[in-house]
Protein backbone atom coordinates (compact mmCIF):
# COMPACT_ATOMS: atom_id res chain seq x y z
CA UNK A 1 0.00 0.00 0.00
CA UNK A 2 0.67 3.64 -0.64
CA UNK A 3 -0.46 7.36 -0.64
CA UNK A 4 0.22 10.75 -1.26
CA UNK A 5 -0.66 15.12 -1.79
CA UNK A 6 -1.91 18.93 -1.85
CA UNK A 7 -4.78 22.52 -1.99
CA UNK A 8 -5.46 26.28 -2.97
CA UNK A 9 -7.40 29.19 -4.54
CA UNK A 10 -6.39 30.65 -8.08
CA UNK A 11 -8.83 32.02 -10.99
CA UNK A 12 -8.36 30.94 -14.29
CA UNK A 13 -9.74 27.53 -14.99
CA UNK A 14 -12.68 28.14 -16.89
CA UNK A 15 -12.98 25.18 -18.92
CA UNK A 16 -15.76 22.72 -18.04
CA UNK A 17 -13.90 19.63 -17.78
CA UNK A 18 -13.51 15.99 -16.11
CA UNK A 19 -10.04 15.16 -14.76
CA UNK A 20 -9.60 10.86 -13.84
CA UNK A 21 -7.17 10.07 -11.17
CA UNK A 22 -6.15 6.79 -11.29
CA UNK A 23 -3.77 6.27 -8.19
CA UNK A 24 -3.33 3.63 -5.18
CA UNK A 25 -3.81 4.74 -1.65
CA UNK A 26 -1.38 8.22 -1.93
CA UNK A 27 -4.75 9.25 -4.12
CA UNK A 28 -7.02 8.06 -1.98
CA UNK A 29 -6.50 9.33 1.28
CA UNK A 30 -5.33 6.25 3.17
CA UNK A 31 -5.12 7.08 6.38
CA UNK A 32 -6.57 10.28 6.95
CA UNK A 33 -10.02 12.35 5.95
CA UNK A 34 -10.83 11.87 2.80
CA UNK A 35 -12.03 15.49 2.62
CA UNK A 36 -8.22 16.36 3.57
CA UNK A 37 -6.44 14.34 0.43
CA UNK A 38 -5.01 16.05 -2.48
CA UNK A 39 -7.53 14.54 -4.93
CA UNK A 40 -10.70 16.64 -2.43
CA UNK A 41 -8.21 19.53 -2.31
CA UNK A 42 -7.70 19.63 -5.74
CA UNK A 43 -11.97 19.35 -6.29
CA UNK A 44 -12.38 22.08 -4.21
CA UNK A 45 -10.03 24.20 -6.23
CA UNK A 46 -11.53 23.48 -9.57
CA UNK A 47 -14.93 24.43 -8.67
CA UNK A 48 -18.22 23.12 -9.78
CA UNK A 49 -18.03 23.66 -13.39
CA UNK A 50 -15.04 20.70 -13.29
CA UNK A 51 -15.33 17.12 -12.35
CA UNK A 52 -12.82 15.19 -10.60
CA UNK A 53 -13.52 11.21 -10.19
CA UNK A 54 -11.34 9.78 -8.30
CA UNK A 55 -11.08 5.98 -9.42
CA UNK A 56 -7.86 5.35 -6.99
CA UNK A 57 -8.00 2.51 -4.75
CA UNK A 58 -5.50 1.61 -2.04
CA UNK A 59 -2.97 -0.72 -2.87
CA UNK A 60 -3.65 -1.13 -6.30
CA UNK A 61 -1.15 -2.07 -8.74
CA UNK A 62 -0.13 -0.68 -12.50
CA UNK A 63 -1.81 -4.16 -13.20
CA UNK A 64 -4.92 -3.73 -11.79
CA UNK A 65 -5.21 0.16 -12.87
CA UNK A 66 -4.60 -0.60 -16.35
CA UNK A 67 -7.20 -3.59 -16.43
CA UNK A 68 -9.88 -0.98 -14.81
CA UNK A 69 -8.83 2.11 -17.29
CA UNK A 70 -10.49 1.01 -20.21
CA UNK A 71 -14.29 0.62 -18.36
CA UNK A 72 -13.65 4.29 -16.58
CA UNK A 73 -12.41 6.08 -19.89
CA UNK A 74 -15.76 4.80 -21.42
CA UNK A 75 -17.73 6.01 -18.44
CA UNK A 76 -15.93 9.49 -17.61
CA UNK A 77 -15.22 10.08 -21.19
CA UNK A 78 -12.08 12.48 -19.64
CA UNK A 79 -10.22 15.21 -20.52
CA UNK A 80 -6.80 14.90 -18.59
CA UNK A 81 -6.31 11.43 -17.24
CA UNK A 82 -3.64 11.98 -13.59
CA UNK A 83 -1.93 8.14 -13.59
CA UNK A 84 -0.70 8.12 -9.81
CA UNK A 85 0.51 4.16 -9.76
CA UNK A 86 3.28 2.26 -9.57
CA UNK A 87 3.86 2.46 -6.12
CA UNK A 88 2.88 -0.81 -4.71
CA UNK A 89 4.44 -2.58 -7.87
CA UNK A 90 7.77 -1.13 -6.17
CA UNK A 91 6.76 -2.26 -2.71
CA UNK A 92 5.97 -5.57 -3.83
CA UNK A 93 9.45 -5.57 -5.60
CA UNK A 94 7.50 -6.36 -8.90
CA UNK A 95 9.45 -6.00 -12.20
CA UNK A 96 10.46 -2.59 -13.64
CA UNK A 97 9.70 -3.17 -17.16
CA UNK A 98 6.24 -4.66 -16.45
CA UNK A 99 5.46 -1.65 -14.90
CA UNK A 100 6.81 0.47 -17.94
CA UNK A 101 4.61 -1.51 -20.16
CA UNK A 102 1.45 -1.10 -18.07
CA UNK A 103 1.76 2.33 -17.43
CA UNK A 104 2.53 2.68 -21.11
CA UNK A 105 -0.58 1.01 -22.10
CA UNK A 106 -2.95 3.43 -19.78
CA UNK A 107 -1.53 6.31 -21.58
CA UNK A 108 -2.09 4.96 -24.89
CA UNK A 109 -5.33 3.81 -24.28
CA UNK A 110 -6.23 7.98 -22.69
CA UNK A 111 -4.62 9.17 -25.32
CA UNK A 112 -6.90 7.17 -27.54
CA UNK A 113 -9.87 8.54 -25.84
CA UNK A 114 -8.60 12.19 -26.77
CA UNK A 115 -7.25 12.64 -23.02
CA UNK A 116 -4.52 14.40 -21.79
CA UNK A 117 -2.23 13.05 -19.34
CA UNK A 118 0.05 13.74 -16.46
CA UNK A 119 2.30 11.39 -15.03
CA UNK A 120 2.62 11.10 -11.19
CA UNK A 121 5.74 9.67 -10.45
CA UNK A 122 6.76 8.34 -7.10
CA UNK A 123 10.05 6.66 -5.34
CA UNK A 124 11.07 3.37 -3.84
CA UNK A 125 12.80 3.61 -0.24
CA UNK A 126 17.27 3.12 -1.06
CA UNK A 127 16.93 0.01 0.44
CA UNK A 128 15.80 -1.66 -2.62
CA UNK A 129 19.19 -1.07 -4.06
CA UNK A 130 20.38 1.27 -6.79
CA UNK A 131 19.91 -1.01 -9.19
CA UNK A 132 16.25 -1.47 -8.79
CA UNK A 133 15.69 2.13 -7.45
CA UNK A 134 17.38 3.72 -10.68
CA UNK A 135 15.55 0.91 -13.05
CA UNK A 136 11.65 2.33 -11.04
CA UNK A 137 12.69 6.38 -11.32
CA UNK A 138 13.86 5.67 -14.88
CA UNK A 139 10.03 4.12 -15.68
CA UNK A 140 8.83 7.37 -15.40
CA UNK A 141 10.98 9.48 -17.32
CA UNK A 142 11.47 7.26 -20.45
CA UNK A 143 7.39 6.62 -20.46
CA UNK A 144 7.42 10.81 -20.73
CA UNK A 145 9.78 11.13 -23.37
CA UNK A 146 8.05 8.52 -24.87
CA UNK A 147 4.57 9.63 -24.65
CA UNK A 148 5.30 13.19 -24.68
CA UNK A 149 3.40 13.22 -21.30
CA UNK A 150 4.07 15.68 -18.85
CA UNK A 151 5.44 14.65 -15.31
CA UNK A 152 5.82 15.37 -11.95
CA UNK A 153 9.23 13.32 -11.19
CA UNK A 154 8.05 12.78 -7.17
CA UNK A 155 5.03 13.31 -6.09
CA UNK A 156 6.00 13.81 -2.57
CA UNK A 157 8.44 16.49 -3.70
CA UNK A 158 8.80 19.21 -0.53
CA UNK A 159 6.90 16.94 1.85
CA UNK A 160 8.93 16.51 5.09
CA UNK A 161 9.18 12.86 5.04
CA UNK A 162 10.61 13.14 8.81
CA UNK A 163 7.81 14.55 10.47
CA UNK A 164 4.71 14.74 7.24
CA UNK A 165 4.14 10.98 7.04
CA UNK A 166 1.60 8.66 9.01
CA UNK A 167 3.29 5.82 11.60
CA UNK A 168 3.32 3.27 9.12
CA UNK A 169 6.16 5.32 7.35
CA UNK A 170 4.71 5.10 3.93
CA UNK A 171 1.68 7.60 3.46
CA UNK A 172 1.58 11.13 4.20
CA UNK A 173 -0.45 13.12 6.99
CA UNK A 174 -3.03 15.48 6.09
CA UNK A 175 -0.78 18.26 6.90
CA UNK A 176 1.42 16.95 3.38
CA UNK A 177 -1.94 16.81 1.31
CA UNK A 178 -1.79 21.09 0.46
CA UNK A 179 2.23 20.12 -0.01
CA UNK A 180 1.13 17.88 -3.04
CA UNK A 181 -1.61 19.00 -4.66
CA UNK A 182 0.53 22.28 -5.19
CA UNK A 183 3.22 20.00 -6.77
CA UNK A 184 0.67 18.24 -8.72
CA UNK A 185 -0.95 21.62 -9.88
CA UNK A 186 2.43 23.01 -11.28
CA UNK A 187 2.14 20.85 -14.17
CA UNK A 188 -1.89 20.26 -14.09
CA UNK A 189 -2.47 23.91 -14.57
CA UNK A 190 -0.94 24.75 -18.31
CA UNK A 191 -3.38 20.73 -18.97
CA UNK A 192 -6.06 22.87 -18.08
CA UNK A 193 -5.12 26.10 -19.68
CA UNK A 194 -5.05 24.01 -22.62
CA UNK A 195 -8.78 23.08 -23.15
CA UNK A 196 -9.29 26.67 -22.30
CA UNK A 197 -7.47 27.61 -25.07
CA UNK A 198 -9.51 25.15 -27.47
CA UNK A 199 -12.22 26.43 -29.90
CA UNK A 200 -15.62 25.22 -28.71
Amino acid sequence: MLCLVALSTMPGVSHASTVLVMGDSLSAAYGIDPAAGWVNLLKKRLGSEDDVVNASISGETTSGGSARLPDLLRQYHPDIVLLELGGNDGLRGLSPQQMQVNLGKMIERSQSASARVLLLGIEVPPNYGPAYTDAFRGVFTQLASDYGVPLVPFLLKGVDLDTMLQDDGIHPTAEAQPIILETVWSRLEPLLNQLDDQPG
